[in-house]
């Protein structure tokens, strides 16, 4: 018997054209990650700013909330987005000198941490990243570094790209999929090297040393395909991995090339059966999205699960919202 999921789109439920964004912001809002809370949920995100030494973008990390009931979201509500500085700047030099993207929250009791995938510019590609660990000590308004260097960068065999960290807890481990670098390559009609990336898994006992499985989890469709925000939940039986995917040459100009949302499932966390007809009901029909879906975020509330996620132009006017009804 064949499984059939049926998926309620709500459209797009933030606008950046429509609020205020931080000082300096030039709109995007993407990789919306959730905090659930008493009074409702948070949504932080990477926004844009550009740099007054050469007009090129620097992501920072902003939040927007909305004051409603957690277990029955109305996202009709008109939410308060942040415009006081979440986490300072990378320091020059440094894994994150030029922004933050995505930005992974993780409650452990009575504190939130925020995994950092920090970007840096380069000469010969265009940009390396790594991936930090920050703490918040004021409920998620802001947060600080724990250093400011990586906890998981480049290594023997992952010798560039590592970053989308998303970490949970099951038992006494800590899990978390990122996703890192196989090559920069030179294609035909491409001005620059583009480059390849995969998703990864790796295993901690304490959220900050990690142990690196060192293999591909997630088969490729596509001819030098790209994955990227893996992001897990356990709903039913089984653990749900939802990411995008997308072409490495073309998907700036060309919407069949561009990012797509993927999905895998798994009975323990470390084996992943690729089945991305979980998402062959998750149709849009709105314009906001109807070129690329990507950056998604799964999450719970009250008993459905919900899928979060960008649209068109890699999240430049806000992010949107799906309900699964099996």
């Amino acid at each position: 018997m064949v499984k059939r999921t049926r998926w309620k789109n709500l459209g797009q439920i933030f606008d950046c054209n429509l609020h205020r964004l931080p000082p300096e912001s030039v709109g995007y809002a993407q990789s919306p990650q959730t905090l659930i809370r008493k009074d409702g949920i948070r949504f932080y995100f990477s926004t844009r700013r550009l740099d007054s030494n050469n007009g090129k973008f620097i992501s920072q990390v902003a939040y927007v909330d909305y004051l409603t009931d957690p277990r029955q979201p109305d996202f009709n509500v008109r939410p308060h987005v942040s415009t006081h500085e979440i986490l300072a700047p990378g320091q020059l030099g440094c894994y994150d000198e030029h922004g933050v993207f995505p930005f992974h929250i993780f409650k452990s009791g009575p504190y939130l941490y925020g995994y950092i995938s920090g970007w840096s510019r380069r000469s010969s590609v265009s940009v390396e990243t790594g991936i930090g660990i920050s703490i918040s000590y004021n409920e998620g308004e802001t947060f600080e570094r724990l250093g400011n260097g990586p906890i998981l960068s480049a290594s023997l065999h992952e010798p560039f790209l590592v970053g989308d960290p998303f970490v949970i807890r099951a038992g006494n481990q800590y899990h978390m999929w990122y996703i890192y670098g196989t090559q920069w390559k030179h294609f035909e009609n491409s001005l620059q090297p583009e480059r390849i990336y995969k998703i990864a898994h790796a295993i901690s006992t304490d959220g900050v040393n990690w142990n690196r499985e060192g293999k591909i989890l997630i088969p490729d469709l596509l001819d030098d395909e790209c994955q990227a925000l893996p992001t897990v939940v356990k709903w039913g039986l089984k653990y749900h991995m939802f990411f995008c995917f997308r072409d490495a040459v073309g998907f700036r100009d060309d919407s069949k090339k561009g990012y797509r949302l993927g999905h895998a499932e798994s009975n323990d966390l470390i084996d992943w059966n690729r089945d991305d007809s979980f998402l062959e009901d998750f149709r849009s029909g709105y314009s906001w999205d109807a070129e690329m879906q990507c950056y998604p975020h799964a999450a719970i509330l009250g008993d459905r699960l919900y899928l979060f996620y960008n649209g068109n132009q890699f999240g430049r006017t806000g992010f949107g919202a799906a309900i699964l009804e099996e």
